[in-house]
């Protein structure tokens, strides 16, 4: 069993900053891919970003490349989503989900282990 845990979320004004974090524990082992997806009110959830643990290799949706950053500790079981220049569209509950590496990391089918999410509101 794995488990999936978020924290960091909060309220911010336009142009902050935020950092989120992701620490998975328990049987982790061949799950190398770590994502990020987030979903606004009313809406469906989508892809932010991933890393590889194994490669530490960074993908990202255009709707955030460039403001935000994704990196891992050197145990590569805590995850990090550094958000710059936030901006009111960025207001959603973020999750932190792990799997096993596939060819499209924003495919969320692929993802195991999900956790339950942090909420992240940005104001004008």
């Amino acid at each position: 069993q794995v488990q999936v845990v978020e924290s960091g979320g909060g309220s911010a004004q336009a142009g902050e900053s935020l950092v989120l974090s992701c620490a998975a524990s328990g049987r982790t082992s061949g799950l190398y891919r770590m994502g990020w997806f987030r979903q606004a009110p009313g809406k469906e959830r989508t892809w932010v970003g991933a890393i590889s643990r194994d490669s530490d290799r960074t993908y990202y949706a255009d709707s955030v490349k460039g403001r935000f950053t994704i990196s891992s500790d050197d145990g590569k079981n805590t995850v990090y989503l550094r958000m710059n220049s936030l901006e009111p569209e960025d207001t959603a509950v973020y999750y932190c989900a792990c799997g096993k590496s596939v060819y499209d990391p924003s495919n969320e089918s692929d993802y195991i282990y999900w956790g339950r999410g942090t909420q992240v509101t940005v104001s004008s």
